[in-house]
């Protein structure tokens, strides 16, 4: 290397060292940052890939647990996190102080988007471990009886996140701003908000309409519920409304409110679904037709095993009416389980047994008729 090479190299290092881009900061020390940046997020990645292998691998071992639901939701945060501490270390090589000692404007805002970004971190983490308790509230729930609290988990899962947005929007916010900043904007956004409780009492008293929901239980998830006049099996049980799907296929959404304050007829849970029927013979079939007939649909329920036969609500049957047209025979009897289309088949096999029996025995059914008579002179 000759002599003139040599000068020009040192002469160029003399610049990387001495040149300044902010006073009192040279080239290398941005360089350093450049560099530590690069290493967070190299370093960040591996970490993220190791601990993601590592849960996935101890999962396959020895299935689902704390420990992997735990690794698995921290996984991304923790890289959020580092990058963090990387702007962090990045602050001890830069100087931000002016000649009267007074931090400058750039050097207090690198610090407030490493703290912000550090609280991106915690709550990015708070959030991503909602997961695990909806994982085991979700185990919880699947041990009861009742649905109602299938849909409360999700409603726990996004009032959580919810609130862990806004604190740690709070905490962004003061940490940008300043604390007396937040306050006057909290106090603006009070007296804001009683004007929007106002317009928006609605909302409120659904809300605290759902809440009465949950506690009471006044119905669960695919229940048959009339409400009003819609009657439907529940589908969903939201903040604001419920889903109530009607018989005719349609999606009806009820507010929470109107619910509360409505009479809801449980429907679903009913121990039995009743039927009564009034059977019509014709006067032809005399006090020996009659008396066969309620003897032949007493033995047809007898013996369709979906009939309730406990004493308390057994099947009945009678000649109960003279009608003008008809001998009437009343009918009722309680199906097992409540279940609507059960309730329709049994229905059905009664009624066409029923029709071949009087068929066999030579009964008829009436209909309504009138007989006219003709008096000549």
């Amino acid at each position: 290397m000759t002599a003139s090479a040599l000068t020009k190299l040192l002469a160029l290092g003399d610049w990387w060292l001495k040149t300044e881009i902010i006073k009192g900061n040279e080239i290398w020390r941005f360089a350093l940052v450049l560099l530590v940046i690069l290493v967070t997020m190299v370093l960040g990645r591996i970490m993220q890939y190791g601990i993601e292998l590592y849960a996935r691998r101890r999962e396959e071992k020895r299935g689902v647990s704390v420990v992997t639901l735990f690794l698995k939701c921290l996984s991304k945060p923790l890289y959020v996190a580092i990058f963090a501490l990387g702007l962090f270390v990045c602050k001890l090589f830069l100087y931000f102080d002016d000649q009267e000692g007074i931090r400058t404007a750039i050097g207090t805002g690198w610090i407030k988007i490493a703290k912000s970004v550090g609280a991106i971190a915690l709550a990015y983490g708070l959030f991503r471990l909602v997961d695990v308790i909806e994982y085991y509230l979700n185990r919880w729930a699947a041990k009861t009886a009742t649905k109602l609290d299938d849909m409360l988990v999700p409603v726990i899962r996004k009032s959580l996140r919810i609130t862990i947005a806004i604190i740690a929007t709070l905490f962004i916010a003061e940490t940008i701003l300043g604390a007396g900043q937040i306050k006057t904007i909290l106090l603006s956004a009070g007296v804001g908000g009683i004007a929007i409780a106002l317009a928006a009492k609605d909302t409120i008293a659904n809300f605290f309409g759902s809440v009465t929901i949950f506690a009471d239980r006044p119905f669960q998830i695919d229940e048959l519920v009339k409400i009003g006049d819609h009657l439907g099996p529940v589908e969903e049980v939201g903040f604001r409304s419920t889903k109530i799907r009607t018989l005719q296929g349609h999606l009806v959404t009820v507010p929470n409110s109107v619910i509360t304050n409505s009479m809801v007829e449980n429907i679903g849970r009913r121990p039995f679904i009743r039927r009564t029927s009034n059977i019509t013979i014709t006067y032809d079939s005399g006090e020996r037709g009659a008396k066969r007939a309620v003897e032949i649909i007493k033995e047809i329920l007898a013996g369709v095993p979906e009939i309730n036969t406990d004493p308390g609500r057994p099947p009945r049957v009678y000649f109960n009416e003279f009608n003008d047209w008809a001998l009437n025979i009343y009918m009722s009897y309680w199906v097992k389980p409540p279940d609507y289309w059960l309730y329709q088949q049994v229905n059905e096999r009664v009624n066409l047994e029923i029709m071949k029996r009087f068929e066999a025995e030579k009964i008829e059914f009436a209909f309504p008729s009138q007989t006219l008579y003709v008096k000549k002179d």
